[in-house]
């Protein structure tokens, strides 16, 4: 992935604009994640019902802690040791920072960070966080290849190009979602059974 691809994502998302960029798990569409507007273009984009809060990719976990864009217990930090960067999303507390549309209004938010050379590129030159939710229409699968990312959505954004990164992976698997306030899952994808494990043991 040239500089020029990665400048080019970046430049769109400070633009407000609305970006397809790959992770380890599937293809993501990005918008700033502190601009309202640009969060209201990618429930627009997708068709997902307002309800449904969306998470944020950062570089790195202590990007989202430094830049106050979340507040973490000792346990969540532990967990962001262990498990990030990776394919799993770490629920926590959201600061004011973050627009109430992003989380359908609730005190948490969904933080993620891709275990992905080109996504960390870019996130990293974005210079704030990015929505981390599939680039594709709701209800729609997830997407490992930009061909398979139904139209609607590629008319509305820059693209960020990796199909590279799946040619050996077999099948789509989302980031587990963890509430380790709540102590639970909320979703099952990539390494679920030792988050669980790791869930019992500390």
């Amino acid at each position: 992935m040239n500089d020029d691809a990665l400048e080019r994502a970046a430049r769109a998302i400070r633009a407000g604009e609305l970006v397809v960029y790959p992770t380890e798990t599937v293809y993501g569409l990005g918008a700033d994640g502190l601009d309202a507007d640009a969060v209201e273009r990618v429930f627009e984009a997708k068709g997902r019902d307002r309800s449904k809060p969306i998470s944020v990719a950062v570089p790195t976990f202590e990007t989202a802690l430094e830049e106050d864009y979340v507040r973490a217990s000792d346990r969540e930090r532990a967990f962001a040791d262990e498990f990030l960067p990776g394919p799993v999303t770490l629920l926590c507390e959201r600061t004011e920072a973050l627009p109430d549309v992003l989380t359908a209004g609730r005190e948490r938010v969904g933080i993620r960070v891709p275990d992905c050379e080109p996504a960390l590129a870019f996130l990293e030159r974005a210079e704030r966080p990015v929505t981390a939710t599939s680039a594709n229409v709701s209800g729609e699968p997830s997407a490992r290849q930009v061909k398979d990312i139904g139209q609607r959505v590629l008319d509305e954004a820059v693209v960020l190009e990796a199909d590279d990164l799946y040619e050996s992976i077999d099948e789509t698997v989302p980031s587990t979602v963890v509430d380790l306030e709540a102590g639970t899952i909320h979703r099952r994808g990539a390494l679920a059974d030792e988050i669980e494990a790791w869930l019992e043991a500390n």
